[in-house]
């Protein structure tokens, strides 16, 4: 079902600051495409309208995406998943842009499930209902971690691989490597 149905709605996070990487992770080059692009892709296959959600003036390719204005402060990845929920009126599958190997299979997976769901552990990717936008502002009110946030989420098997982020340089090459 996809997010105009009422479905849940992929929402791809590229408001990071990037500090490992040391440039926009959104714009980074993987396999002849940007890495924001890899997920999208994997949303779509997935069956899932998608969206980004950056701060405003996020370095970003051309995407063929809605791209959601989070806010400036406070430099959070629960800023950008707070906004994502209130203007999505909808449940949302999270994914961090840095997520080249998530798979479609494992993204319809968290779509159909109900509640809060994540693979143990892991930030991302996630699936959120607007029903937890309180105990999210919240956290984010005192700087909790994701992982904090989803202490109690339903666990989703997730092969190592599709969870695999791209933080610094040694990483792009890593999966550069992995692509050849």
């Amino acid at each position: 079902m996809s997010a105009a149905e009422g479905g849940p709605l992929a929402v791809v996070l590229a408001g990071g600051l990037s500090r490992r990487m040391g440039r926009p992770k959104a714009v980074v080059p993987l396999g002849g495409r940007p890495l924001i692009a890899w997920p999208l892709a994997a949303a779509r296959a997935a069956g899932l309208d998608a969206v980004v959600v950056a701060k405003p003036g996020s370095p970003l390719p051309p995407l063929d995406v809605p791209v959601w204005d989070e806010p400036d402060e406070p430099a959070h990845p629960l800023t950008g998943l707070v906004a994502a929920l209130e203007r999505a009126g909808r449940p949302i599958v999270a994914l961090a842009c840095d997520m080249p190997f998530v798979t479609p299979e494992l993204i319809a997976r968290l779509a159909a499930m109900r509640g809060v769901a994540a693979p143990p552990g892991e930030a991302f990717p996630a699936r959120y209902e607007p029903s937890a936008l309180r105990a999210l502002r919240a956290g984010l009110a005192r700087e909790a971690s994701l992982r904090e946030m989803l202490a109690g989420a339903t666990p989703v098997d997730a092969d190592a691989a599709e969870l695999v982020g791209i933080n610094d340089p040694e990483a792009l090459a890593r999966a550069e490597a992995a692509l050849r």
